[in-house]
C-alpha cells in the first residue's frame, strides 16, 4: 500500500517534534510553543473548576489543560477525522508532560510560576497543595513519574495512529489532512 507522502511527512516531523519534548520536557520558550498555549487554559481551567471546592479548583488547572486538547481530539474523531485526531493528540501528551513538569517541582517548588516568584518565595505551588492534601507529597517522585509515562505513551500513540493512516487511503469528502 502506497502511503499518503504528505500525511508521512507530516507525521513524522511532527513525532520529531513531540519526542524531542518528551525526552526534554523542562524544554522553555518558543522552541515548545505550546507551553504559551498552555498557560492561559491552565489558568481558566482554575476558574471553572472553583464551582467544585478548593481543592478540584487548584486540581482544575491541570485537568483543564488537558481536557481541552482531549476535546479536539474527540471532535476529530466524531467527525471521523481520525488523522486530524490524531494530530491534536501530541498535544494531549504534551500538555500532560507539561504537567509532569509542574508536579515533579512539588517539593523543590522552583519554577517561576504566574506570580513571578517561586513556591519557596511564597508564591503558591498547585501540585505541592494536591499531593499534600492526597498525603502524596513523599510520593511526588513515583506521582510525577507516572504523569510522564502517560504523556510520553500518548505521544507514541500518537505517533503510531498518524503513521499508520498516513498508509490509509484519505476519502475525499472530508475536511482536515
Amino acid at each position: 500500500m502506497k502511503p499518503n507522502a504528505p500525511r508521512l511527512a507530516a507525521a513524522i516531523i511532527v513525532s520529531l517534534y513531540f519526542f524531542t519534548i518528551a525526552y526534554n520536557p523542562m524544554m522553555d520558550g518558543l522552541w515548545n510553543f505550546l507551553n504559551l498555549v498552555d498557560l492561559p487554559i491552565h489558568e481558566t481551567g482554575h476558574l471553572i473548576f472553583r464551582l467544585f471546592g478548593e481543592f478540584m479548583m487548584i486540581a482544575g488547572g491541570s485537568l483543564f489543560q488537558i481536557i481541552v486538547p482531549a476535546i479536539f481530539v474527540g471532535y476529530f474523531v466524531r467527525q471521523e477525522q481520525y488523522y486530524s485526531a490524531g494530530m491534536v493528540l501530541f498535544w494531549v501528551g504534551q500538555s500532560i508532560l507539561n504537567v509532569w513538569v509542574y508536579a515533579d517541582d512539588a517539593v523543590r517548588m522552583q519554577l517561576v510560576l504566574t506570580s513571578g516568584m517561586t513556591g519557596t518565595e511564597g508564591s503558591f505551588h498547585d501540585w505541592n497543595y494536591l499531593l499534600t492534601q492526597t498525603g502524596l507529597i513523599g510520593y511526588h517522585q513515583i506521582v510525577s513519574g507516572l504523569i510522564r509515562i502517560a504523556g510520553t505513551l500518548t505521544i507514541l500513540a500518537a505517533t503510531a495512529w498518524t503513521v499508520y493512516l498516513s498508509f490509509e487511503p484519505s476519502d475525499e469528502g472530508r475536511i482536515g489532512v
